[in-house]
């Protein structure tokens, strides 16, 4: 990986929303010798996991992030320590204080975090959003490129229909909370023959999705998560970047 390789920052809630979200884009990133550095602002303690306590939970938790990184082909695996489910009320100031803070440290050219309806209206990322949209924007000229992933819609409920309607998270039943009401992309990501990866990312998660549709899927379903929405930001650097080069406008995508 040359000196002069792009840098993408990926900031989320919880471990797993990197592969469920765009595993397609940071395995396609990676494998075009970008560097990709994956956040989780929390250990997700909170998560789904009944014969774990939530110290052990979030050990595991952490440990497969890693492991969904690596597959991918990221370079690093960052976990913080903010509190599960809480991260709408916790400190704003702090929270931004962290991200402007992992700005700083990998000089990223472009951000990613979730859309403004946080995959399927999930609180914690929806925070994540806004924090990450304030930080950028008060960067002013030395921001990144900033992109926000969402679901398509009806993209979940295929995969649910694969699996016999087995739910695709734990305790969400209703497939089509993804993407609902999503703000339109600006970009179509498809991650061709590489979104077996992501689909191998994703079970990496197994403390999350050992019994989901995910675990029931084929390597050759992989295609049914092949293709990512992005939303350019209003606020970040203009200009060309990685995604950009490899992402369609969406009018072109499903020509």
């Amino acid at each position: 990986m040359g000196p002069d390789a792009p840098t993408i920052l990926g900031i989320f809630a919880h471990p797993d929303d990197e592969s469920l979200a765009c595993g397609g884009l940071i395995a396609r990133a990676a494998a075009l010798s970008a560097r990709v550095v994956l956040v989780s602002l929390t250990r997700g303690e909170g998560g789904p996991a009944p014969e774990s306590d939530a110290a052990a939970l979030a050990a595991q938790r952490s440990e497969e992030f890693k492991a969904a990184a690596r597959v991918l082909g990221a370079e690093a695996a960052v976990v913080l320590d903010h509190a599960d489910g809480m991260l709408p009320w916790l400190d704003h100031a702090a929270l931004e204080r962290d991200i402007r803070q992992l700005v700083a440290t990998h000089q990223p050219d472009v951000v990613v975090t979730f859309d403004a309806d946080g995959l399927y209206w999930h609180p914690d990322h929806i925070s994540v959003h806004e924090r990450v949209t304030a930080v950028v924007a008060a960067l002013g000229a030395a921001a990144p490129a900033l992109f926000y992933v969402s679901m398509p819609p009806g993209q979940m409920r295929a995969v649910a229909a694969r699996a016999g309607g087995a739910d695709v998270v734990p305790g969400l039943h209703d497939p089509d909370a993804f993407g609902a009401a999503a703000p339109p992309p600006t970009l179509v990501i498809d991650a061709g023959s590489l979104a077996a990866r992501k689909l191998a990312a994703i079970r990496c998660h197994v403390s999350q999705f050992a019994a989901s549709a995910f675990a029931m899927l084929t390597a050759d379903d992989a295609a049914l998560i092949a293709h990512e929405h992005y939303r350019r930001a209003d606020v970040g650097a203009a200009g060309l970047t990685l995604l950009d080069r490899i992402g369609t406008p969406p009018a072109r995508a499903s020509a």
